[in-house]
């Protein structure tokens, strides 16, 4: 059974069918609203239940809390129809202005950034333009149809490759691959662009840029993108991780802020070793951007990391510090569960 959609803003219509996503159902529509993660750990995709019945589905209470269901709210990655709907979005675009394609790929570079960090820079086909948002990622399509999203580090600009950083996962299937035995040369398979994390550039707000681990490597494309495009909106970016290993591009970073005017960086360990010879910030990252402001009202925030991190920026951000809902973009890793 399919319902009908009307979605705000923009007047849009579309139908979704009981057993699909209503951000599945837009997507397939042509219609962009914003997303990231795709399965409920971001709140990238929260929107406003205007009329009609809803099943939430999987969702965390961190991300949409009883309080904004109470109120109407949803996350359109999760939640399924049960009857014709209205729904307002924060922004709704045409997806069809940067279109995503499934193109293959040449590995052109394996380099390790760190013990268990790996660049993987993947040369495109010369005769396919991509295009794409500094912060939005890619999915690697498996021989078996199964899927690994990555981050695109690089900007826009710099075009015919791909810049991925990936972490290894114990019993990784695809980055144990790729530490193990991929080589230069080899062929893979990817779709995209996708999601909906990008510096958002018709705003004159000062940005917040939170980036755990390797989070950095969006966070990297947009400051790129943004020195590129010549901003001069103050860019903060505060990179944290357990040890200084992690911060895998550090001196990357440091230079930026002698090259692009307006930048700050604030490295910060929350696991510190008497190795790491430590004399910066520690603790978690989130807490080092309440430290340093009391007022984020007038701000932007992008914060890219693992889940927990983007719940604790969110809440704390918004509850304490006044930035407001439309205004903090978030993207969340998430890993596949290896196969036993």
């Amino acid at each position: 059974m399919s319902y009908e959609i009307s979605l705000q803003p923009g007047n849009h219509h579309f139908r979704a069918n009981a057993d699909e996503t209503i951000l599945d159902a837009a997507l397939n529509a042509g219609l962009l609203l914003p997303h990231s993660c795709r399965d409920g750990a971001c709140g990238a995709c929260k929107g406003k239940v205007l009329a009609g019945e809803i099943d939430h589905g999987k969702l965390t209470e961190g991300t949409l809390t009883q309080e904004e269901r109470e109120a109407g709210y949803a996350l359109f990655c999760c939640a399924q129809p049960r009857s014709d709907l209205t729904l307002q979005a924060r922004t709704v675009t045409r997806a069809g202005d940067i279109p995503v394609k499934k193109l293959p790929c040449r590995v052109q570079k394996l380099q390790r950034l760190a013990p268990d960090v790996m660049l993987l820079d993947l040369r495109l086909p010369a005769s396919e333009a991509f295009q794409f948002r500094a912060g939005q990622y890619i999915d690697i399509l498996l021989a078996d149809g199964q899927r690994r999203s990555f981050s695109i580090a690089n900007a826009p600009h710099d075009a015919g490759h791909v810049e991925l950083h990936l972490r290894r996962i114990d019993g990784g299937r695809f980055t144990g691959q790729v530490f193990e035995t991929m080589k230069e040369k080899d062929i893979l398979r990817f779709e995209g662009p996708l999601g909906g994390f990008w510096l958002r550039e018709d705003s004159t707000r000062p940005v917040v840029l939170v980036a755990g681990g390797t989070g950095f490597a969006p966070i990297k494309a947009i400051v790129e993108h943004a020195a590129h495009t010549g901003t001069t909106r103050p860019l903060t970016l505060y990179w944290g991780s357990r040890n200084r290993a992690g911060l895998y591009l550090d001196e990357l970073a440091r230079a930026w802020q002698t090259t692009i005017p307006g930048f700050t960086y604030i490295p910060v360990l929350s696991d510190a070793q008497p190795g790491d010879a430590w004399d910066g910030r520690t603790g978690l990252v989130h807490q080092a951007v309440l430290d340093d402001f009391a007022d984020l009202s007038g701000h932007e925030v992008y914060a890219c990391g693992a889940p927990a991190m983007i719940d604790a920026a969110r809440s704390s951000f918004i509850g304490t510090r006044g930035l407001s809902e439309e205004h903090f973009f978030a993207d969340a890793f998430t890993f596949a569960t290896p196969a036993n």
